[in-house]
């Protein structure tokens, strides 16, 4: 006997969607069903972060969750995080840094640094590296990632300052 369907309700990306699916199906099962390849399969045991969404702001594994669970909630891949042409300041880092080699961890590593930055502006590199310790990686040693998510922060906060220099002027 197959496990019971349910309906699940999730924004992902910011998009509103109904999906069905078996009650006994991780949000990674569900995520990477319906197309969203952003979302790696490093392990299926939480040990990569490969999977890494933000899930009502939070990262969280998506291998480790269970879908029902989501229901209601918001989900945001590394692909919701920017558009071609309007990359979010870490894809662009990224880029420029050189921290996306073969790629495969590179959407997990995005989530958690976008938290690790929305929640403190300014990490230190230590802060960094620790934020990151559940993502792997086996092409760059690191090095270049932590220089991308240094760099990202650095822009977001000239950015922020930027915002609030016009605000002032308005005023």
């Amino acid at each position: 006997m197959s496990p019971p369907v349910i309906e699940l309700h999730l924004t992902v990306n910011g998009e509103s969607r109904t999906f069905l699916t078996q009650i006994n199906r991780s949000l990674f099962d569900v995520l990477r069903a319906e197309g969203y390849v952003d979302v790696k399969n490093g392990c299926l045991n939480g040990d990569c972060g490969s999977c890494a969404v933000l899930l009502n702001g939070r990262p969280v594994l998506g291998c480790l969750v269970m879908a029902p669970h989501c229901e209601g909630g918001e989900v945001v891949t590394a692909a919701g995080l920017g558009r071609p042409g309007d990359l979010h300041p870490l894809q662009e880092a990224f880029l420029d840094t050189g921290a996306v080699q073969c790629g495969f961890c590179t959407p997990g590593m995005l989530i958690v640094a976008k938290h690790l930055i929305d929640t403190n502006p300014d990490p230190s590199e230590e802060e960094i590296a620790a934020a990151l310790a559940g993502n792997l990686c086996r092409c760059t040693g690191y090095v270049k990632i932590i220089d991308g998510v240094k760099e990202a922060a650095r822009r977001m906060r000239a950015s922020k300052a930027r915002s609030k220099a016009r605000g002032r002027r308005r005023s």
